[in-house]
């Protein structure tokens, strides 16, 4: 397989150092030469005549002729000398020169090419390419969940994982194709192929995915990884792109392929380009809307249907941004958490929920609900006691929703920290019940407080009869097990009067309201009598120390 092509930089460098030795070789040379031509012209006349005169039969040479005689061998032996060790340097020169454009153009884990020469490599079978009538497919390669690899397994062997998915790589790809590694994890194919037939492309790639996905030995232990691909060709929009322009595209179209579920291609597209610049700009937003306070607590009614009062809220984030105006959390959440800021908004979250609801009537309950993301710090319940003390807030108002889908993550560790937190006085609901795989055995091994019923179930309610019985199913499982159940999307009176058939439930949704932010939550609660003077608010009661740490929940 073709994997180099020429580098013109280090060629006409490496032409210039090969000139300039060889001038010095032959200067060196030449001046041997005159020497030899010296040691014959005077070397026979001063031979003969010093051996008759030492022979004590002739006339001794000229004084001169001997001293230049002499001269001449020398420069002889010095010279030739001088010219031997001038080869020598040239031959290491060379050598070493070719080693450096050999480290320049190829990647020394993998032998693949690197970074720096793909480019002029692809340009070069782009023309080649044109030639034949064939166009060239660019298909960028990253691997999925790597930096895991490396933090469990060591270094040695997130090395032993790229050799060997470069190998697998470099097996199934054709002979004129070019593969380099272009970063950390990231490997990039060059493939001419037909125009009319791109099919090939996706057959190709998708025995690269499979290739490496097969577990990889090292040691006793078998590594495993995905990879997310991305394609560009070289005729896109009827023009004729360079291998930069190539490599944009198809790493645009990877991450598009990364953010749709990774283990799979895509070909780049016009569009993607645009919605990665959305979403650089999301992130952009949310870092500096961190800065400077644009998330914020809005707060959600939960009822007692029975007695249709006010029990507490439910805290939603929201995004005040300058730019795009109220923004919900199931746009800036996701991004949060594939950025590692989670934990950072989370905290700023709910300090001001906290802070907001300790004014409120010692009745009403706060309930938030915390990333999965989170649930795996081992820390994570003493944190939440921290940020409590810190607010001087009474952990039995305070309750943290679960997604059903945590529990499968660890659920050893998801026993511990629910124990923990519960130890602490502070409620636990496992929410979206019906959305996952619970099993009534993880129900029982884990004190939840409360299930929640997810609001896909609710909203359909009127003459939709599965629901309708999931629903009554839940509500009759909760009473089984004597955990009371609060049902979200209760959004009009038929709805209402539906689910009061199955039970009694704390309800929740737009029959009472939008979610509001504090202030106008306030305003409400003042006018409800259900709103603390100043200096009626309740003191937290003493508690453990808790260890200093990073504060993380997510509202």
């Amino acid at each position: 397989m073709s994997r180099q092509q020429p580098d013109t930089i280090h060629e006409n460098e490496q032409a210039e150092s090969t000139v300039g030795a060889a001038g010095r070789d032959l200067l060196t040379l030449g001046t041997v030469f005159a020497a030899l031509v010296l040691f014959v012209g005077t070397g026979g006349p001063v031979v003969t005549h010093s051996v008759a005169a030492l022979a004590g039969s002739g006339v001794a040479s000229d004084t001169l002729l001997v001293p230049a005689f002499l001269l001449n061998v020398a420069l002889i032996i010095f010279g030739w000398r001088r010219y031997r060790d001038l080869m020598s340097e040239v031959r290491v020169r060379r050598g070493a020169e070719e080693q450096a454009r050999l480290l320049a153009q190829i990647d020394p884990l993998t032998g693949c090419l690197n970074r720096r020469s793909i480019g002029p490599a692809t340009d070069v079978l782009i023309a080649d390419a044109a030639s034949r009538g064939e166009v060239v497919a660019f298909v960028m390669l990253d691997m999925d969940n790597f930096k895991q690899v490396n933090d469990v397994n060591g270094h040695a062997a997130g090395d032993s994982l790229l050799h060997e998915a470069a190998a697998r790589i470099q097996r199934h790809l054709p002979g004129d194709a070019l593969l380099a590694r272009i970063g950390g994890d990231e490997f990039a194919c060059v493939v001419p192929f037909a125009p009319g037939q791109p099919e090939s492309i996706d057959r190709l790639t998708e025995t690269l995915i499979e290739a490496v996905a097969k577990p990889i030995a090292h040691h006793d232990t078998a590594l495993e990884t995905t990879i997310s691909a991305g394609v560009s060709r070289s005729d896109a929009d009827g023009a004729r792109h360079d291998a930069q322009t190539l490599l944009h595209m198809a790493d645009i179209a990877m991450y598009h392929a990364k953010n749709r579920g990774r283990n799979r291609h895509f070909w780049f597209e016009p569009d993607m380009e645009s919605e990665l610049r959305v979403r650089n700009e999301l992130e952009s937003g949310i870092r500096r809307g961190l800065a400077c306070g644009e998330f914020v607590p809005y707060y959600e009614k939960q009822m007692n249907l029975a007695t249709g009062e006010l029990v507490g809220f439910e805290m939603l984030a929201r995004w005040n941004s300058p730019t795009l105006g109220v923004v919900g959390p199931e746009i800036f959440i996701p991004v949060a958490e594939e950025i590692g800021l989670i934990a950072q908004l989370s905290e700023s979250l709910i300090q001001q929920a906290l802070i907001d609801a300790r004014s409120w009537d010692p009745r009403l309950t706060l309930s938030v609900n915390i990333s999965p993301l989170q649930l795996r710090d081992p820390w994570f319940a003493q944190k939440i006691l921290k940020l409590l003390v810190e607010c001087n807030f009474p952990p039995s108002r305070f309750e943290i929703e679960i997604t059903e889908t945590c529990l499968h993550d660890n659920i050893g560790l998801v026993r511990t920290l629910i124990t923990s937190l519960k130890n602490q006085g502070i409620r636990v609901s496992l929410d979206d019940f019906g959305t996952g795989y619970s099993s009534l055995s993880q129900l029982r091994a884990l004190p939840f407080d409360q299930i929640k019923i997810d609001r896909s179930f609710v909203i359909s309610l009127p003459g939709n009869k599965e629901n309708a019985t999931i629903v009554q199913s839940i509500a009759a499982l909760g009473e089984g097990l004597g955990l009371p159940v609060t049902v979200e999307g209760v959004e009009n009176e038929t709805v209402l009067r539906e689910l009061s058939q199955f039970g009694t439930f704390k309800v929740q949704g737009y029959l009472y309201g939008h979610p509001e932010p504090a202030a106008r939550v306030a305003t409400e609660l003042a006018q409800l009598n259900l709103l603390l003077e100043p200096g009626e608010q309740t003191e937290l009661p003493s508690s453990k120390p808790v260890t200093d740490a990073p504060k993380t929940a997510n509202g």
